[in-house]
Formats: structure tokens, C-alpha cells, sequence
């Protein structure tokens, strides 16, 4: 270890008569600590929150989705089969079949959109009233005798004033050919489903059945009119919506979830900037006292600078010394900041509810947000990114001390001693 890392470890260690300069060099550490830890521990609940309200907002828009430029998709096993080997990080592959059409029961209308899916499709995540999604999906892909089924949203459900077991008409936008004229083509359906769209104002235009059921009354046998790809996260979107271009030319159209409602939520992502650089002050300003702390030790230790530089160390060597000094201060805040920042942040829900408990009060309502769990998503790339904003932060903050030390005068400074 060179002799500047051994000066700057020894200015930190203060006299009897240096302990002010000592206290101020812990206020710095803790400043940047709690600037650090503030920021990542912000950063994980706005992410969380993100992907929570994306969620409520879309609901079950895919994360990419797959269709054919001017018609359906005929042989989609193929296609299945193509983007599961081509996506390793899809969860879920999916074909689907989707027509706009019109519900009718007990004299009341209500227009939805048509959707047959296959089992195991991610709408069965959501909750249903009275009924598990194993019981919906049995009942919905039951090959027995009697009406198919058909699951509605909530909202659709009150509309039509209907329940679970009660029998709708569906009328899609076609008719046939008949000696008295066009008549409009219908079908009875029954209810076996009615999801509770957690605020995703999407899913309540949607009504699900089997997607044979769906291929058969919709005249598509053998085809669908999509492929809808789910991802372990709203992020790998973009990457994969660009690899499949690549892989799957004109006439088919491949389309993430932002393509489709980015800009509603572009504001988002604003948000989130916005607070890292309102944030970053805090880092900032325990950076001022990092400056302040090292004009203070360069003003108390001009002496020993002095000798340093009649005993032939250089310049350099001297700014060396308090850059070092401040860098010590800034990384061992930083470091002290990541690690409470990341255990608070991977323990937001446990530690909110532990406050409700102790203090008798609502922190966060799961009702009004719609969210089970408080949210809260620690990014590797978030806390790298603000770690090494700090450390290039403090390392700034030691820059003019620091160049003040390396210009002083042996000769002035030791002329009155």
C-alpha cells in the first residue's frame, strides 16, 4: 500500500483535538448512506408499482403479439412450435381466435369481443367469483353434451343480468343465407365463468370460449387470428418483439405491448427519471459535505502538507491523498447505502405490514390499488445505477479540496510556525 492510502486512512482516524472534522466525516458517510439507500429503495417500489399498474391497466393484453397481414393464420402448430423453440423466455404460447360480437339475455345487450382460447392460458390467473380457475376450466373445455361455455367479466355480467348457469346468445357479425333473406347467425352459450378484471378496463370487452368452439361458429376452421406470447416481464418485449421480425418477414406483423398502448403509458418511465434525479440530490448534497469535510481537514492539516512536500512528495502525491480520502468516505457510504437500500427494498411488503400491525394504521390499502402484496421489484441495472452515480458524485466532491492541497506553498504555509 502506497503511502498516500496510508495518510489518507490516517487523516480519518481524528485527535482529541480534530473530533469536530471526525464527526463531520461520519454526518458525510451517513448522508450518502441514506441518499443511496433512498434512491434504490424509491426506485424498487416505483418499478413495482409500474409493473402493478401496466398490469391493471392491460390486464390480458399479451406481451407480444403475432398476426398475418390481411387474413388469419392457417397451420399456427407450426408457428406454436416455431416461436416456443426460436423465445426461451416465453412462459406461454398461445393461439387464439377473436371476433367482435354482440351478447343477448333477458332482454339486455352488451358488445364484446369474442376470444376462444386454449386451456392454460393466462386469463385463468385472474380471481373468479365463487370459483376456482380449475373449476372454469373444466367447465369451459368440457366435451360433454349440453350448451358450450363462455366467461364473462364482471361489468358484462351486470349488464346482461346474468349469473353463472344462465344461458346468452351470442350474435357475431355474420348471417346466413336463408329462402326469407340474410338471417343474422346466433348461438346460446352458457356462463360458467365471471372474472373480476383487477381495474384492467380492457378485459371487460372480452368473452372467453373454448377455441374450437370459437373456430367452429366463427367459420375459421383451422385458423386463428393470432399468436399472443407471454414473457417473464414487461422489459424483455422489445427484444424479442425484434427478433421475431427478423425471423418471421411480410405478411406477418409482430407487435409488443408498447407498440400497441405505449404511449399511454409513456409517462411512466418520466415519472420514474424524474424521481432518480430529484433523488440523486440528496446523493448531491451529501457530496457538499464531503467537499466540506476535506477544506476542513486540507485547512487543519497545512502544516503536515508543508512537510510532505519538503520531504519530496509531489503534487500529484498530495492530491492523491485527499481524493483518496474522499473516495473512502463516498465508497463506504455507497456501499452502506446499496446494502440498506436492497434489504428494505426486497423487504418493503413484510416491513409495511409489520407498521400497520405497530401502529394501528392504513398504510397501503390492497383494495384501492387492486394489489395483493405492497409492490416492490429490486433491478440489478437500478442499483448499479445508482451506486456508481454516487461514487462518481463523491468522487467530484473531492476534486477542488483536493487540487487546493496540491498547489499550497511549502514556504507560506510554514512561514509563521
Amino acid at each position: 500500500m502506497g503511502y498516500e492510502w496510508f495518510v489518507s486512512l490516517r487523516y480519518l482516524r481524528a485527535k482529541r483535538k480534530q473530533t469536530f472534522i471526525s464527526v463531520i466525516s461520519f454526518i458525510s458517510i451517513a448522508g450518502v448512506t441514506l441518499g443511496v439507500a433512498a434512491l434504490i429503495v424509491v426506485l424498487a417500489v416505483m418499478t413495482g408499482f409500474h409493473d402493478g399498474v401496466r398490469q391493471q391497466i392491460l390486464g390480458n393484453v399479451p406481451h407480444v403479439l403475432i398476426q398475418r397481414q390481411g387474413g388469419a393464420i392457417d397451420g399456427y402448430r407450426q408457428l406454436v412450435e416455431q416461436v416456443r423453440d426460436e423465445v426461451p423466455e416465453a412462459v406461454s404460447v398461445n393461439p387464439f381466435v377473436s371476433k367482435e360480437a354482440m351478447l343477448l339475455a333477458h332482454r339486455n345487450v352488451a358488445a364484446v369481443n369474442i376470444k376462444g382460447i386454449e386451456q392454460g392460458n393466462k386469463v385463468f390467473s385472474q380471481p373468479f367469483l365463487k370459483q376456482s380457475d380449475e373449476q372454469v376450466q373444466k367447465a369451459l373445455f368440457d366435451d360433454g353434451g349440453g350448451l358450450p361455455g363462455i366467461v364473462l367479466g364482471l361489468d358484462t355480467a351486470a349488464t346482461l343480468g346474468v349469473t353463472v348457469g344462465d344461458a346468452i346468445n351470442v350474435i357475431p357479425p355474420q348471417f346466413n343465407i336463408t329462402p326469407f333473406g340474410l338471417i343474422p347467425k346466433m348461438k346460446p352459450f352458457r356462463v360458467v365463468g365471471i372474472f373480476q378484471h383487477r381495474g384492467g378496463f380492457l378485459d371487460a370487452y372480452f368473452a372467453y370460449v373454448d377455441l374450437r368452439q370459437a373456430q367452429q361458429f366463427l367459420d375459421a376452421d383451422g385458423q386463428v387470428s393470432g399468436v399472443e406470447i407471454e414473457l417473464a416481464s414487461f422489459e424483455q418485449s422489445r427484444p424479442v418483439t425484434q427478433r421475431l421480425r427478423s425471423d418471421l418477414p411480410f405478411p406477418y406483423m409482430i407487435s409488443s405491448w408498447e407498440d400497441l398502448f405505449g404511449s399511454f403509458l409513456s409517462a411512466l418511465k418520466l415519472e420514474k427519471l424524474g424521481l432518480f434525479i430529484v433523488l440523486g440530490i440528496i446523493v448531491l448534497v451529501a457530496a457538499f459535505n464531503i467537499a466540506t469535510t476535506l477544506i476542513m481537514v486540507v485547512m487543519e492539516k497545512h502544516k503536515d502538507i508543508a512537510i510532505l512536500r519538503s520531504m519530496g512528495a509531489t503534487s500529484r502525491s498530495i492530491m492523491q491523498i485527499f481524493v483518496f480520502q474522499g473516495l473512502i468516505i463516498g465508497t463506504l457510504g455507497t456501499f452502506l447505502g446499496t446494502a440498506l437500500g436492497v434489504t428494505l427494498a426486497a423487504n418493503a411488503d413484510p416491513i409495511i405490514k409489520g407498521l400497520e400491525r405497530t401502529l394501528k394504521v392504513k398504510i397501503f390499502d390492497q383494495a384501492v390499488y387492486g394489489m395483493e402484496r405492497f409492490p416492490s421489484v429490486v433491478h440489478v441495472d437500478d442499483v448499479v445505477a445508482v451506486a456508481m452515480m454516487a461514487l462518481v458524485i463523491c468522487l467530484l466532491a473531492t476534486v477542488y479540496p483536493a487540487w487546493r492541497a496540491s498547489r499550497m506553498d511549502p514556504g507560506e504555509a510554514l512561514r509563521y510556525e
